[in-house]
């Protein structure tokens, strides 16, 4: 699979947007049939690990990932904030990057990513890609606050 771009635009303030955008709580809550399973003892941070679960009862995997850089946005939005996450999982691997940065009185949130599914063959690439645009997107835009 690809990598694929999803872009909101909030009138939220860069702390609220990475607060948010960093929950991995909600952002679960927003992709269907995924849960969050566990994740490590106290603030989000470079090193914490969380592992999400998708699927129906045994008919289901885990995600596990890795927080592998975590640079919030300075209070009052003067620098960008970024969260690279490394999934190491056997049935997904890939990568995503969570973005923040101040935007006119908000924010532009970027979230982009490359799934990997183990065993998917590569001509399945563009339906699998238009699907995770638009899970996303949605969850994106879910977690930020809008409908």
């Amino acid at each position: 699979m690809g990598v694929f771009r999803v872009e909101r635009v909030t009138a939220l303030p860069p702390e609220e947007a990475w607060r948010r955008i960093t929950d991995w709580r909600a952002q679960a809550a927003q992709v269907p049939l995924t849960r969050l399973a566990s994740v490590s003892p106290g603030p989000a941070r470079a090193g914490t690990r969380f592992t999400m679960r998708t699927g129906v009862g045994p008919v289901a995997f885990d995600d596990p990932m890795a927080v592998v850089r975590w640079e919030p946005p300075a209070e009052g939005g003067g620098t960008r904030g970024v969260c690279r996450v490394e999934k190491y999982g056997r049935v997904v691997g890939g990568w995503a990057e969570l973005t923040v940065r101040a935007e006119g009185t908000g924010s532009r949130v970027t979230w982009v990513e490359e799934l990997r599914p183990r065993g998917v063959p590569r001509w399945c690439d563009p339906l699998l890609d238009a699907g995770a645009r638009r899970v996303f997107a949605r969850a994106l835009r879910r977690v930020l606050g809008g409908r």
